[in-house]
């Protein structure tokens, strides 16, 4: 079961790939170098970002290996140390250095880097778990947190470029992931995670609807329901709550949806309303 779900994660993750990759076929240099939302960052200096990224999962899904050499161990502990160096600017540098690169360079980069991570990902041996700058992830864990963050990201160059992107299936892990990640979102900013549970149920783009929390909602005084794409925007902080036609029920459920938060990292500052 775990080599099914890992599978399906991987999938989906190439999708979102292909997806955003598909957008940006053909355009002219001046649409990669067109900001996005991100501050400070371009389409290129985004795309860069997911290469690097992708790039420093491969080297934590290698980090299991003993010995020396680019492959190993010594290899993540050399990347951990350079961030260790600028811990507020690493990811930063790594975006917009990259992201000088002409496109075409950074297609190559961004299609190999795809490539070596879903091998490496499939190669870990069981139950062997891969560092993180956060706490240590399954493979499955991973490729979940790579669909986030590769949805994330495509929806800056979307809404930069003007493109209107269907969803895919890889909308169900980002909601899934932002479920999953509501304490963090709560001890992240400091404040005490609620003892009670919350109820989500959300439309998907098929008209079906997907849940977690308690089995009914009868059983949950909190709740969280709407579209997943708004929730999908909600966790990853691309669009602010007051522009999303979410519901929430119960104290608990209400102060979630102000600071949820499906990324790593200190608190986002989201993005301001557009109404």
């Amino acid at each position: 079961m775990a080599d099914d779900r890992l599978e399906q994660v991987l999938t989906d993750l190439d999708t979102l790939g292909d997806q955003l990759a598909a957008a940006l076929e053909g355009r002219p240099e001046d649409d990669w170098r067109t900001p996005t939302p991100a501050e400070g960052w371009d389409v290129a200096a985004t795309i860069a970002h997911l290469a690097w990224t992708d790039e420093a999962a491969v080297l934590a899904a290698r980090a299991h290996r003993d010995g020396p050499g680019e492959d190993g161990k010594a290899a993540w502990d050399a990347l951990v140390l350079e961030a260790m160096g600028d811990p507020d600017g690493f990811v930063d540098a790594a975006a917009l250095g990259g992201g000088a690169a002409a496109p075409s360079e950074l297609v190559d980069r961004w299609r190999t880097s795809r490539r070596e991570l879903a091998e490496a990902l499939r190669a870990v041996p069981d139950g062997v778990k891969l560092p993180w700058f956060g706490p240590p992830m399954s493979p499955t864990s991973m490729a979940t947190a790579r669909c986030m963050e590769t949805w994330a990201h495509a929806q800056d160059v979307y809404d930069a470029l003007g493109v209107d992107a269907d969803p895919t299936p890889g909308l169900r892990q980002v909601c899934h992931l932002g479920v999953r990640t509501r304490g963090f979102s709560f001890a992240n900013a400091g404040r005490p995670v609620p003892e009670r549970e919350v109820r989500v149920e959300l439309t998907a783009p098929d008209g079906s609807t997907w849940t977690w929390g308690p089995g009914s909602p009868q059983d949950a005084a909190d709740r969280v329901t709407g579209p997943a794409l708004d929730f999908a925007l909600l966790v990853t902080q691309r669009r602010h709550r007051a522009d999303l036609a979410l519901t929430a029920v119960g104290e608990a459920a209400d102060a979630w949806l102000d600071l949820a938060q499906a990324f790593a990292g200190p608190p986002g500052g989201g993005r301001e309303p557009r109404s």
